[in-house]
């Protein structure tokens, strides 16, 4: 099956573009909806992550505590490493999982850290796509949804690969920055769409 990596920064609306090539007839594995499966109550990775950083990590019913664990994995990179060593092999296992049993006209793994981890990447997909948005606005729209403050939203963005590292692996980029109207933005997506449909025909992938 032909293969997608869609990337972008947070707030960048890579979620909305995925939903678009969704419901035009591509398949999603996303390793963010993946992540909270697996750290919601009960979750295959709740174990690991309290043998690893204690109770304190786990909320009363058993989730992941996010505000705590986000307090420490965007402050200090050795915590953040340690929370990925436990997580990421995981994730990893049930996405392939997906991928393997997915069906449809081509399929999109979608992947925050898609650029932070190419060199497992690179191989597992025909094309990466960026969606690209411009700093404040990613602040602007996290702000919005979440009520993070501006220093929080940074942090996590100073642990994201940069902007112009992101757009020098990218094969198509999408564009959705503040002046990006949602019709501008479907439209770019269909585009895209289009063409990688072509590919799949094409390859016979």
């Amino acid at each position: 099956m032909f293969k997608i990596g869609l990337t972008g920064g947070i707030g960048s609306g890579k979620t909305r573009v995925a939903d678009m090539l969704q419901e035009w007839g591509a398949t999603l594995v996303d390793t963010d909806e993946i992540a909270r499966a697996l750290t919601a109550p009960g979750g295959a990775a709740m174990p690991a992550i309290e043998a690893e950083f204690g109770p304190s990590a786990l909320t009363a019913d058993g989730a992941l505590n996010r505000e705590w664990m986000r307090e420490r994995a965007f402050s200090d990179p050795a915590a953040r490493r340690r929370l990925e060593a436990v997580l990421h092999p995981i994730i990893t296992e049930e996405t392939l999982r997906q991928a393997a049993a997915a069906r449809g006209s081509y399929l999109v793994f979608v992947v925050p850290l898609l650029v932070e981890s190419l060199a497992r990447w690179r191989s597992r997909v025909d094309r990466i796509c960026v969606v690209d948005c411009d700093p404040d606005t990613q602040v602007a729209r996290v702000q919005a949804r979440s009520g993070l403050t501006e220093p929080a939203i940074r942090r996590i963005m100073a642990a994201q690969a940069a902007r112009q590292t992101r757009l020098d692996m990218a094969d198509d980029v999408i564009t959705n920055d503040g002046a990006t109207s949602p019709e501008q933005l479907r439209a770019q997506a269909k585009t895209l769409h289009d063409r990688w449909l072509a590919l799949a025909t094409t390859t016979g992938r």
